[in-house]
């Protein structure tokens, strides 16, 4: 394929991993070989890359050698055991599960909003979870204008949020409820509980595990998120941050109704749709007189974060409402771990045959 970068794909063909190959085709990265990798179940099924067939590979230590970046969207497990090889083997992994996002010496990176702390990397570098990257990318730049102090969040997350089996068990659903079938459950609210319930025609207010606090661990994750990505500590207390987080029978594309407190008695709606209408990565899309505000079907398929309804809190000088939608696949997962790795390569943070921090092959 020509000179430039070899990159690996790990977690090849589930939901995200064939969308990180179709971002990698579309991206910036000069790439001179791919390797697609997965488990032994996986290994042997035919993808194609820039029109390219090419045979999936089982996922193993000496996968990496000459490899020099890693995308991966294989699960924590296989992330903790198989991204630390890579990293000996001189590769940067840029990874998309929750296994490496709460090590302060791993950054956790949203483009739009923390760039620089790439140049911390050891290595990897962590993808945040799909529903702190879409309000990251909204609330950063009001924060920058007017100033942030609290958020409160709840969350519509779509079924594909819990992969490419659970989008399926939806359509299951969904066709056995029109049918007038019992409907079959057997992932949702998540795989590990002892109870399933159906998502089709209903509501679940579980997301991942619940905590012993009674937050569910994804609600912990976007506390905790929001707090390492915009101030640099996990437990910072310098913004409050609280969340429900709620499954919903739509296929992809989370929508987030947020309110936020910025601390700023004077900030007006002006300020906050003036800041959202410059920031990277954002589309506004808020007339409330030709009801145009963001939705998840028409998220779909694209990199953006769209907002909406932004309004005032009439109760509170200084507080906000909006509502904020994204495609949970591509900027919650595929596009921005792409866009980690197109930074890293723009700010000469990882090199064809060499990585800067880690050693030389």
């Amino acid at each position: 394929m020509g000179t430039g970068f070899v990159v690996a794909i790990l977690g090849a063909t589930g939901a995200v991993g064939t969308r990180l190959i179709q971002q990698l085709e579309q991206s910036t990265i000069p790439v001179s070989a791919v390797k697609l990798l997965a488990s032994e179940r996986s290994a042997g099924k035919i993808l194609t890359f820039k029109g390219q067939a090419m045979t999936v590979e089982v996922a193993r230590p000496e996968s990496f050698a000459g490899v020099d970046l890693v995308l991966a969207s294989a699960g924590g497990d296989v992330s903790k055991r198989l991204l630390p090889e890579a990293v000996k083997r001189g590769a940067v992994c840029v990874d998309n599960t929750s296994a490496f996002r709460m090590n302060p010496d791993v950054p956790l990176v949203v483009p739009e909003v923390n760039e620089s702390a790439l140049a911390q990397h050891h290595g990897i570098i962590a993808n945040p979870n799909c529903s702190t990257i879409q309000m990251m990318v909204a609330l950063a730049p009001i924060r920058q204008a007017v100033g942030l102090r609290q958020i409160i969040v709840s969350t519509y997350q779509a079924a594909s949020g819990a992969g490419q089996s659970a989008l399926q068990e939806l359509y299951r659903e969904a066709q056995d409820f029109l049918d007038g079938k019992p409907m079959q459950a057997a992932i949702f609210p998540t795989k590990g509980e002892q109870k399933h319930y159906p998502l089709a025609f209903n509501l679940l207010p579980q997301i991942d595990v619940l905590e012993d606090n009674l937050y569910s661990h994804e609600e912990w994750k976007m506390i905790h998120e929001t707090k390492k990505i915009m101030l640099g500590d996990m437990d910072a207390s310098e913004i409050k941050v609280t969340a429900t987080c709620v499954r919903v029978p739509v296929p992809i594309s989370h929508g987030e109704s947020i309110w936020i407190d910025t601390g700023n008695p004077d900030a007006t709606v002006a300020q906050v749709r003036q800041s959202l209408t410059t920031a990277p990565g954002v589309v506004l899309q808020d007339d409330p007189s030709h009801q145009v505000y963001p939705q998840p079907v028409n998220a779909t398929g694209t990199r953006e974060t769209y907002v909406g309804r932004v309004r005032p809190d009439l109760e509170n000088p200084g507080a906000f409402n909006l509502w904020v939608v994204s495609d949970n696949l591509l900027k919650g997962a595929a596009w921005n771990t792409v866009q980690i790795a197109q930074c890293l390569v723009a700010d000469g943070l990882v090199h064809a045959g060499v990585v800067s921090k880690g050693g030389v092959r």
